[in-house]
């Protein structure tokens, strides 16, 4: 299976792309650029020498194309255009969307929110995506670029996801939890989205607050996703 990060090049998709590549998945890192992806790509594979990635770099809608899987990792700014770009491709697929709508895109603070009127980002992929088939899943909201990019340690934090389809969400659950140290906790419905991208900001706010990046959340009393 092969799994395809949609603006892979910065921080917190090309973590993710690094962690499942080292995890033995095969990982298609896209960009608006092709030419960006190969660089990243090639600088990462330099940087983490010691393993084998197995890890290519593509325009956006070629990583789409060729994705079994899809993770989209862009600023709120880039998520409507970079999802209508990437639609053709999107037919069946499943569809992680990683997208939190940050007062950062108007001007404002990181620790801020902002409403949209689909409700959440998540949701918003959704309406984009309608008439496709697209499974669109909710996930690695909550999860600190500071954790990915902290090679090899294992990442203290669950990965809260929600969407629609509980046999996607399973499939999701198998690639999220190949990375070291995370749960997957299914919440529910997509809509549930709407709480678990609000949930960001104030981690962002708490690591700010006490000098931390590595502020995470831990689901306890609850079992992990259930991917059998």
């Amino acid at each position: 299976m092969k799994v395809s990060v949609i603006g892979g090049t910065g921080p917190q998709g090309l973590g993710i792309a690094e962690r499942l590549a080292i995890a033995g998945v095969e990982v298609i890192v896209g960009s608006r650029k092709e030419e960006k992806a190969l660089d990243v790509v090639a600088k990462a594979k330099e940087d983490l020498a010691d393993y084998d990635l197995n890890m290519v770099g593509m325009a956006n809608e070629d990583a789409a194309k060729e994705g079994d899987v899809l993770i989209l990792t862009v600023p709120l700014a880039a998520q409507k255009p970079t999802v209508e770009g990437i639609k053709e491709f999107c037919k069946d697929k499943i569809v992680m969307d990683a997208t939190v709508p940050l007062e950062t895109a108007i001007g404002g603070k990181p620790f801020r929110f902002v409403d949209l009127m689909e409700g959440s980002a998540a949701e918003r992929t959704a309406k984009i995506l309608e008439g496709t088939g697209a499974k669109v899943i909710c996930a690695f909201c909550n999860i600190s670029n500071s954790h990915l990019a902290n090679i090899p340690e294992e990442i203290d934090c669950d990965c809260l996801i929600a969407g629609d389809d509980a046999e996607a969400k399973a499939t999701a659950a198998e690639i999220i939890d190949k990375i070291p140290g995370i749960k997957t906790i299914d919440t529910g419905i997509l809509e549930k989205a709407r709480i678990i991208e609000k949930i960001t900001p104030l981690l962002i706010g708490l690591n700010i607050k006490y000098k931390s990046h590595y502020g995470g959340l831990r689901i306890t009393g609850i079992p992990a996703l259930d991917k059998d």
